[in-house]
C-alpha cells in the first residue's frame, strides 16, 4: 500500500536516523508497502460474512506481516491487571515503537493519540512495554470514501488538526501514517439480504 506520513515532535528523523530505531521502523513500513490490491480483494471476498469495508482485511494482513516479525500484538500499555481490557492495549509493539491502527470512529482520536503517551511517560501504573515513540496508522479519507468505510471514521486529515491543540499533552514524538486508497478498485456498498456489504468493483 501506499500511504502519507506526518511526523509530529520529529517523530520520522528520529526514526529514519537513531540506529536503535532503523530496523523496526523499516520493518514497519516493508509491512505495509507489501500489501498490495490483491492482497485487499483476496481476503476481502473470503472474509465469510463479506465485510462492508477493508478495513478488517487490512488490518488482518498487517497484523500476519508483524506478527511474522516478531511484533507483539494486543500489547498492554500496563502491568496491573487491572488495566487488562481491550482499551488499555496497544494494537502492535516491539522494542520501544507503539502502533496503533485507527480506523474507529472519529471520537476516538484523542484516545488513540494519548495511547502512545501512556505507554510512554511516567505515571502511578507500572509498564509493560517503555514506549519512545508512537505510530498510528490510520485512512486517508480519499481511502475512507473508497474503501467502503462508514462515515464516521477518524481519517488521517482529521488526526492532523488535533495535534496542535493536545500538542502539550502529546509528550513523545508520534507518526501518523494515512493509507493511500486502491489504485486497481473500489468497494461499492450494496444492501444485499437486509446487509450493507461491500463489493469489489476494478476500475
Amino acid at each position: 500500500m501506499e500511504y502519507k506520513l506526518h511526523s509530529f515532535r520529529h517523530g520520522k528523523i528520529i526514526l529514519e536516523n537513531e540506529p536503535t530505531y532503523l530496523k523496526v521502523w523499516g520493518e514497519l513500513l516493508k509491512a505495509i508497502e507489501s500489501i498490495d490490491d490483491e492482497d485487499i480483494i483476496n481476503h476481502h471476498q473470503d472474509n465469510p460474512r463479506i465485510a462492508k469495508s477493508i478495513s478488517e482485511s487490512i488490518n488482518n494482513l498487517l497484523k500476519d506481516r508483524l506478527v511474522s516479525l516478531g511484533w507483539n500484538e494486543e500489547s498492554h500499555i500496563f502491568q496491573d491487571n487491572e488495566y487488562s481490557g481491550n482499551r488499555w492495549r496497544l494494537d502492535f509493539a516491539k522494542e520501544s515503537i507503539s502502533v496503533e491502527v485507527a480506523f474507529n470512529h472519529g471520537e476516538a482520536i484523542a484516545w488513540n493519540l494519548l495511547k502512545p503517551v501512556l505507554a510512554g511517560e511516567l505515571n502511578h501504573v507500572k509498564k509493560e512495554i517503555d514506549t519512545e515513540i508512537g505510530v498510528i496508522i490510520c485512512a486517508t479519507k480519499e481511502l475512507k470514501d473508497n474503501g467502503g468505510f462508514d462515515g464516521a471514521v477518524g481519517e488521517y486529515e482529521k488526526f492532523l488538526t488535533y495535534l496542535d491543540p493536545l500538542r502539550d499533552v502529546l509528550s513523545v514524538p508520534i507518526v501518523i501514517i494515512g493509507l493511500e486508497a486502491p489504485k486497481t478498485f473500489k468497494i461499492k456498498v450494496e444492501k444485499i439480504d437486509g446487509k450493507n456489504q461491500g463489493i469489489v468493483k476494478r476500475l
